[in-house]
C-alpha cells in the first residue's frame, strides 16, 4: 500500500505539472493567426497583418559571379532603380583592373535591354555634365556605376534586365 501511494503522489505531481504547464500554454496558442480563409476579428488585427514580406531580388548565381570575376575582372553586379524610377544605376565593383578595362571604354555604348518589356534603354549625354557614367581607367578595388535613362518608367523593380557594354553581356540581373 505504500508503493501504491508513492505512485499516486509521483502521478499526481506529474499531473499537476502537465496542467501547469498547458495553462501557460495555452494562451500563447489561443492568439496563433486565423487559418488561411478565415478573417480576425474585429477588435484584433491578426499576426499576418503586421509588417509586409518583401521578396528578396534573385541574386546572382554562384557560378556567374566566377565567370564574373575570372572574365571580366568584377564583381557585386547591381541594378537598382533610383530617382523615382526614371533613372536604372548599374554599379559593379572591380577585382582586376585590366580585365575591367573594356567596362569603362569610350568608345563602346552601354546599353540595358529588358527583353520582357522589348526595350533597350541608352546611358543619357547632357550638355555640361557628359555621360552618366564613370569612364576612367579601373583600379582595383574601387566600385563604379553608370545610369541608363528610364523616362515613362518602363522598366520596374523586378524586373529582369541584360547590360551589355561591347563584349560585356551580364544577362538575367534582377532591378532592384
Amino acid at each position: 500500500m505504500i508503493y501504491f501511494r508513492a505512485i499516486s503522489k509521483t502521478k499526481w505531481m506529474l499531473l499537476a505539472g502537465v496542467v501547469a504547464s498547458g495553462i501557460l500554454v495555452l494562451p500563447a496558442g489561443a492568439q496563433s493567426p486565423a487559418p488561411a480563409g478565415t478573417t480576425a476579428p474585429a477588435g484584433k488585427p491578426s499576426a499576418a497583418a503586421g509588417a509586409p514580406f518583401r521578396n528578396q531580388p534573385v541574386r546572382i548565381a554562384n557560378r556567374a559571379k566566377a565567370f564574373y570575376g575570372l572574365v571580366w575582372g568584377v564583381e557585386a553586379l547591381s541594378v537598382k532603380a533610383v530617382e523615382s524610377g526614371e533613372i536604372i544605376r548599374f554599379s559593379y565593383h572591380v577585382i582586376d583592373a585590366d580585365k575591367a578595362k573594356p567596362l569603362n571604354d569610350k568608345q563602346v555604348d552601354p546599353a540595358l535591354i529588358a527583353p520582357e518589356k522589348g526595350v533597350k534603354l541608352v546611358v543619357p549625354s547632357l550638355e555640361q555634365v557628359g555621360m552618366l557614367r564613370q569612364m576612367s581607367t579601373p583600379i582595383e578595388g574601387k566600385s563604379y556605376w553608370m545610369a541608363f535613362s528610364n523616362s515613362g518608367r518602363l522598366v520596374r523593380r523586378g524586373d529582369h534586365v541584360n547590360i551589355v557594354i561591347g563584349q560585356f553581356h551580364a544577362d538575367n540581373l534582377v532591378v532592384e
